[in-house]
C-alpha cells in the first residue's frame, strides 16, 4: 500500500504542472523498475503496475516465451515455460508477482531521482512545444542571471541568450528585470532546447508595432519594409488598401502615443514611418526622411539613384556618419547617392559652357522625377 494522498497529488500535479497523469504514472512505472532491480538484483525483466483503484503498487518479474533465448533477463525458451505450465506457447509472458517489501529508502531515493528527470524532460519537451511556435515571435521573459556579457533570460521555464551582439547600446540588466525579447532561433542541442532570443534585429520593433497599432495586426496595414541600426534609427514602409486609412498616421497615433510607447521601449530610438509606394522615384525620396528630397534621378539597370536635396537639407539627408542615407538604401534596395542643389546647377553650368551646342540636363538613360509636394517631417 502507498500512502492514500499519493494519486490525488497526480491529480494535482496535472492541474498545476499541465502533465497528464497518464505520462506521470509511465514514468513512475519505469523509474520503480529501474530502481527495483538495480536495488534487489533480479535476474529477469521487471514491470510496475499502479494501480489508483486500489491506492497500491505491484511489482511483476516476467519473461517472454521465444523458440530460441537471446536476451536471458528479458526471455525464456518454450521448453523451459512449459516446466512451469504446459499452457505457453510462443509469444506469451511468464510472470509472477513480487514482494516490495525490500523496496528500501535507497531504492526509492533512486526511483525518486529518475522520476524527477523524467518530469523535468517531460516538461523542457512541452515547453519546447509551446515556445517553438514562437520563433520569429515578441516575448516577455525575466532575468534570471547574467555572465559577463551574455544575459540569460526563463522563457516558459526554458533558459535563453541574449548575447552581446543582441542587446541595444543603452541596454542594462539586473536579475529579476522583466524584459521583452524578440525570439531568433531555436534548436534541439544536446543538452535540451536552446534558444537565442534579441532585441537588435528589425523583427523586434515590427512586432512591437503589431501589439501597440491594431491596424497592423488585423492586416489593414501592411509593414512593407523595415529596417534598423539598433539604438539608433528605424526606417519603416507602411502600406494599406483601404484608402480610408492614414497608414502612417495610424502607426504613429492620435499625438504620437503608439509611436511614442515604442520609442520608450526602444530607449530613445529615433523611427521614420514612411508612407510605401510603388513608384521608386516616390518612394527613394520618401525614404530620406526627415530630409525633403527635390528630385531623384535614376539608373533602373543598375539600381542606382542620386538624390538631390537643397543645400540645408544635406547634413540631414544623408544623417549622422551616412546612417539616414543608408538605412534609406536597405528600406528601398537602391544604391543612393545623395547630392546638394548647389552640385546640380554648378554641373548644369559646366555642361553648358563646355558645350553650348548640347542641350543641358541629364544622360538619356536616367529617368528623372520632381517632387514639390511637401513630405513632411515623419521622423
Amino acid at each position: 500500500m502507498i500512502n492514500k494522498d499519493f494519486f490525488p497529488a497526480l491529480e494535482a500535479l496535472e492541474s498545476e504542472k499541465r502533465i497528464k497523469k497518464a505520462v506521470f504514472v509511465e514514468a513512475l512505472e519505469t523509474a520503480l523498475a529501474i530502481a527495483y532491480k538495480k536495488h534487489a538484483g533480479v535476474p529477469k525483466a521487471i514491470e510496475v503496475r499502479l494501480l489508483p483503484e486500489r491506492n497500491t503498487i505491484k511489482f511483476f518479474a516476467y519473461q517472454t516465451v521465444v523458440e530460441e533465448v537471446e536476451n536471458k533477463e528479458k526471455e525464456i525458451s518454450l521448453e523451459d515455460a512449459r516446466l512451469i505450465s504446459r499452457k505457453y506457447k510462443i509469444g506469451d509472458r511468464v510472470q509472477e508477482e513480487i514482494s516490495s517489501k525490500e523496496f528500501g529508502r535507497i531504492a526509492a531515493q533512486a526511483a525518486k531521482q529518475v522520476i524527477m528527470q523524467k518530469l523535468r524532460e517531460i516538461e523542457g519537451e512541452m515547453a519546447y512545444a509551446e515556445l517553438s511556435q514562437k520563433e520569429d515571435e515578441l516575448v516577455t521573459c525575466i532575468v534570471r542571471r547574467l555572465d559577463g556579457k551574455n544575459v540569460y533570460v526563463e522563457i516558459n521555464k526554458l533558459e535563453a541568450v541574449l548575447n552581446p551582439q543582441d542587446q541595444m547600446p543603452n541596454d542594462r540588466f539586473h536579475v529579476g528585470d522583466r524584459i521583452k525579447v524578440y525570439v531568433k532561433k531555436i534548436k534541439i542541442g544536446q543538452k535540451g532546447p536552446q534558444i537565442v532570443v534579441s532585441r537588435t534585429v528589425s523583427g523586434f520593433v515590427k512586432r512591437l508595432f503589431e501589439l501597440e497599432v491594431p491596424e497592423i495586426a488585423h492586416g489593414i496595414i501592411t509593414i512593407k519594409s523595415i529596417v534598423r541600426e539598433a539604438g539608433y534609427r528605424t526606417k519603416m514602409a507602411v502600406y494599406s488598401d483601404d484608402k480610408d486609412v492614414d497608414p502612417v498616421g495610424a502607426c504613429v497615433g492620435n499625438r504620437g502615443m503608439r509611436v511614442n510607447a515604442i520609442v520608450s521601449e526602444l530607449d530613445g530610438e529615433k523611427i521614420d514611418i514612411i508612407p510605401w509606394c510603388d513608384d521608386a522615384l516616390e518612394f527613394i525620396a520618401r525614404s530620406l526622411s526627415p530630409a525633403k528630397v527635390v528630385m531623384v534621378q535614376a539608373n533602373d539597370e543598375e539600381r542606382s539613384a542620386r538624390a538631390i536635396v537643397m543645400d540645408d537639407m544635406l547634413s540631414l539627408a544623408i544623417g549622422k556618419d551616412g546612417q539616414n542615407a543608408r538605412l534609406a538604401a536597405k528600406l528601398t534596395g537602391w544604391k543612393i547617392d545623395v547630392k546638394p542643389y548647389s552640385s546640380l546647377r554648378a554641373t548644369a553650368d559646366e555642361e553648358e559652357a563646355a558645350s553650348a551646342e548640347s542641350d543641358a540636363g541629364l544622360d538619356d538613360s536616367l529617368s528623372t522625377d520632381i517632387f514639390e509636394e511637401d513630405l513632411g517631417d515623419l521622423e
